[in-house]
């Protein structure tokens, strides 16, 4: 089925003598790619419409200078973007949403105006409206058309996932191995040593996993916090990162459905079947421990490449977390 959408501001305000512009593509038709690909310094895409409930998970690819929204594993939102200039780059990674603001003033830059704010990190790293020239240009932070950012605002609720891409792959990263405890070696042991379950460490927000082929690890995250890691067993080769968010929970059974990252193009959402998923082994304790947590909305990255600081491989940018 065709879905409309409304591309960008500029369609919206187009005098009335104009021609009516021609139909959009939906965000799901295989011609989109070309669309997006098109776009100029202020286009966006935005058909919440296809998608009216569930969570959000923001992309940003560094590369492509794109923004991708997705509402229960469905795009419902594409635009341009401004992100961080040489010397100011953008820092890949996956972060959580920790603080949104309507009306913001940048603590670190004259009080330039940052509308619709949504701060990924406390040293002052977020997603708000700003001026586009078609490149990087930002001290950092991802700039968004005035609109999108607007109506991004409207759906987003803290805690969320956004991945920062520095291409088309999704980013290599790894939290800080003094994450748990002012101890940086109590905070390796308590993150890679073992079973760690530790969910008072914050109490509410939207949870997300990290899942590492190399570690044979995974970290439980709830609002950007880690409050618990196992060791895991993963049937095959990792050779890619991926992305899913639970879409529901129906008799007992787990609908995960994957993200289309930028530069892939899936037929709609597409749900992760049995056997996809006993690749995957966990420890029974760890299953029962998350099933209290876990909820539609939560978000899980299965990357190849270790959690661990200074680990080998290619080089990974600190998660960071709330104070």
């Amino acid at each position: 089925m065709i879905r409309t959408l409304l591309l960008a501001t500029a369609l919206l305000t187009a005098p009335a003598s104009a021609a009516p512009p021609s139909p959009a593509p939906s965000l799901q038709d295989a011609t989109v790619g070309a669309t997006v690909a098109a776009m100029k310094p202020g286009d966006f895409l935005w058909a919440p419409q296809v998608a009216p409930e569930g969570p959000v998970v923001i992309v940003v690819s560094i590369a492509q200078q794109r923004a991708y929204a997705y509402r229960n594993g469905i795009p419902i939102g594409i635009s341009t973007v401004s992100t961080g200039k040489k010397g100011h780059e953008t820092p890949t990674g996956v972060f959580t949403l920790l603080q949104k603001n309507v009306d913001h003033k940048s603590n670190l830059y004259n009080n330039a105006p940052m509308p619709y704010m949504q701060r990924l990190t406390w040293d002052g790293i977020a997603l708000h409206a700003g001026n586009l020239p078609g490149y990087p240009a930002s001290h950092g932070c991802v700039r968004l058309p005035l609109g999108f950012a607007k109506l991004l605002y409207g759906v987003t609720k803290l805690g969320l996932t956004v991945i920062v891409t520095a291409d088309a792959d999704v980013p290599r990263f790894a939290p800080t191995p003094s994450v748990l405890s002012n101890d940086p070696t109590k905070g390796r042991e308590e993150l890679f040593g073992g079973t760690y379950w530790q969910p008072e460490r914050q109490a509410t927000g939207p949870v997300s996993m990290i899942i590492s082929a190399a570690d044979r690890r995974m970290l439980v995250l709830r609002n950007g916090v880690p409050i618990g890691s196992a060791p895991v067993k993963i049937a095959g080769s990792v050779t890619g990162t991926s992305a899913y968010t639970l879409s529901a929970i129906e008799g007992g059974i787990y609908k995960w459905i994957k993200l289309p990252m930028p530069g892939e193009t899936l037929p709609g959402p597409v749900e992760v079947t049995p056997d996809e998923r006993a690749r995957l082994t966990v420890p029974e304790e760890m299953i029962r421990a998350t099933a209290s947590v876990v909820v539609p909305g939560t978000t899980v990255v299965v990357t190849p490449d270790t959690l661990i600081s200074g680990g080998a491989g290619r080089k990974m940018t600190v998660m960071t977390s709330g104070k």
